[in-house]
């Protein structure tokens, strides 16, 4: 499989082929190997940059934190705590070749009524959204702000 370049800072992940002969990476959050899938290879890349660059802490990261949404369970990809395990910010990781729009916008949007957080990411590894939610009006910002900011929001 090729990886494709995402727009995030270079890693250096680790890889190992499972029994199966897929390749698979490191999670840092999980401490453990998973399978790569495009959408897998976004969301390793935001989680990297979110401890790298946004210095927040890798025990305030849930990765497929499960929620129950209209009596179904749901998965979030990303979901970004306090100290007191409030969440702060909900990440949505698609493939590549999906677009960020007003369909998956609206899709963190609806797990946001479950977690009540102030921000919301998606991010498809070639395009961005941050929205930060405001009296239930989001705002685009241009970036996702660093964790002690977050802790503001």
């Amino acid at each position: 499989m090729s990886l494709p370049k995402l727009n995030f800072p270079e890693v250096e992940f680790r890889f190992q082929k499972n029994e199966k002969g897929s390749m698979q990476v490191f999670d840092i959050v999980r401490k453990k190997f998973v399978d790569i899938t495009p959408e897998e290879w976004v969301r390793q890349h935001i989680i990297h940059f979110l401890i790298q660059y946004k210095q927040v802490p890798a025990s305030m990261i849930s990765i497929e934190k499960q929620l129950i949404l209209n009596n179904t369970k749901r998965r979030t990809d990303i979901v970004v705590f306090n100290s007191l395990l409030k969440p702060l910010l909900i990440i949505e990781c698609k493939a590549p070749h999906i677009e960020i729009n007003q369909l998956t916008i609206n899709q963190a949007l609806r797990y946001n009524l479950e977690l009540n957080v102030p921000a919301v990411f998606l991010s498809n590894g070639l395009q961005n959204v941050f929205l930060k939610l405001e009296n239930e009006l989001p705002k685009v910002l241009k970036d996702i702000p660093d964790y002690q900011t977050l802790l503001k929001f």
